[in-house]
C-alpha cells in the first residue's frame, strides 16, 4: 500500500505543499484555521514525515528531550503524564521525535542532557518542574540548546524572562473555584502547601483575590501533599473554625479534605480540588482542569518557531460536579 505524501495532505486540506511544510516546521506562521485543516488531513491520511530523510538534509536530530519524573504514586502526577503523552502525540505530525529521560535530581539531569546533546541524540529540550534559580536554564542558554519550560521562571516575575515558557494560570483556577464556592453562600477555607512553593503560592493568591477582606488567616491551612496529612489538617480546621467549603491546591489535598468531611458527617461541605484527576471524578469532587494538552501545543509552537524569551499562561477550567454540593 502506498504511503501518503505531502502532496496528498495538501490536496486533502486544500492548501499548497509549502503550507503543509510550514505547518510541520513553522506552525506559528500559519493561521489557526488553516493549520487545523492540515493537521486533520495528516491524521486522516496517517501521514508521517520521514525523520531520517530530514536528519540527513538538515544534520539535526529533530528530537525533543523531556524529563520523566520518578514514579511516586499518589494522585496528581497524572497531569504530567498527560502532558508528556500530548507532547508526543502532537510532535509526530510535525516530524519531531520525543526522547524521554529519567534523573533523580538537577545535577543528574544536567549530566543526562549533556550526554544526549554531545551524542547528537537531541537538539531541543522541554523542561518541567521549574524552580527558582533553576540551574538547568543557565546551562541550556550557555550551550545554545533551544528549550521551552512547562512552568514559569519562579522568582523572576518582576524581571524580563530569560527564556520561553508556558504555564497554567494557577491563581485563575483557585480564583474561579473560590468564587464558585462563595456563590453557594459558603465560608471558604484554603488548604495549600507550606509557603515557598511557587506553584502553591500562586494558587493561594487566587483564593485570596476571590475572598478579598474575608481571607482570614484561620481559613488558610497548609499540609504536606498527602491524603493522610490533608485529612488531619482538615479535621483540625473543622474543630477550630466555622467553614462550609474548602478549596485545595491539589486533588490529593482535596481527597483528604473530602475524607475528613465524610468522617465528621459534614456532607454539606463543598470540597474543590486542583488537577481534575480520575480520582476526583470518581469521588464527584469539583476540580480545576489544567488542560495539559493545550500546554503541550503551546510549548511545541514556541520550540518550532524559535520564540523570543517570554511566557504565556494557559487558562484552566473549573469542572463542577454535583457530588460536592
Amino acid at each position: 500500500m502506498r504511503q501518503p505524501t505531502v502532496e496528498d495532505v495538501a490536496r486533502l486540506a486544500g492548501v499548497s505543499r509549502q503550507t503543509v511544510s510550514n505547518v510541520l516546521n513553522s506552525p506559528a506562521v500559519v493561521r489557526a484555521g488553516t493549520r487545523e485543516r492540515v493537521e486533520n488531513a495528516i491524521v486522516q491520511l496517517g501521514y508521517a514525515p520521514s525523520m531520517a530523510a530530514r536528519r540527513l538534509r538538515t544534520r539535526r536530530s529533530d528530537t525533543i528531550a523531556v524529563h520523566l519524573d520518578p514514579y511516586s504514586g499518589g494522585i496528581s502526577g497524572v497531569v504530567l503524564d498527560r502532558f508528556v503523552h500530548a507532547l508526543t502525540d502532537r510532535a509526530t505530525p510535525r516530524g519531531l521525535g520525543i526522547l524521554v529521560y529519567a534523573a533523580t535530581d538537577a545535577q543528574e539531569e544536567l549530566e543526562r542532557l549533556r550526554a544526549l546533546r554531545d551524542g547528537g541524540e537531541i537538539d531541543r529540550v522541554v523542561l518541567t518542574g521549574t524552580v527558582e534559580g533553576d540551574p538547568r536554564t543557565d546551562w541550556l542558554r550557555e550551550v545554545g540548546l533551544p528549550f521551552v519550560s512547562f512552568g514559569r521562571p519562579w522568582g523572576a516575575e518582576r524581571t524580563v524572562a530569560d527564556h520561553a515558557w508556558v504555564d497554567v494560570d494557577g491563581a485563575a483556577g483557585t480564583r474561579a473555584a473560590t468564587a464558585f464556592a462563595r456563590g453557594l453562600g459558603r465560608r471558604v477555607a484554603f488548604l495549600g502547601w507550606p509557603r515557598g512553593s511557587g506553584t502553591g503560592d500562586d494558587r493561594e493568591r487566587g483564593w485570596r483575590e476571590a475572598m478579598g477582606e474575608d481571607a482570614a488567616e484561620d481559613l488558610r491551612r497548609t499540609s504536606l501533599d498527602t491524603v493522610q496529612a490533608a485529612r488531619a489538617e482538615t479535621e483540625l480546621l473543622f474543630a477550630t473554625t466555622t467553614v462550609d467549603a474548602v478549596v485545595c491546591a491539589s486533588d490529593t489535598l482535596a481527597v483528604g479534605a473530602h475524607l475528613a468531611a465524610s468522617h465528621a458527617g459534614r456532607s454539606e461541605v463543598t470540597v474543590v480540588g486542583f488537577d481534575n484527576t480520575p480520582v476526583a471524578a470518581a469521588l464527584g469532587l469539583s476540580s480545576v482542569e489544567q488542560r495539559p494538552e493545550q500546554v503541550a501545543e503551546a510549548v511545541l509552537d514556541l520550540l518550532v518557531s524559535g520564540a523570543e524569551p517570554g511566557g504565556s499562561l494557559i487558562e484552566p477550567e473549573l469542572v463542577v460536579r454535583a457530588g460536592v454540593i
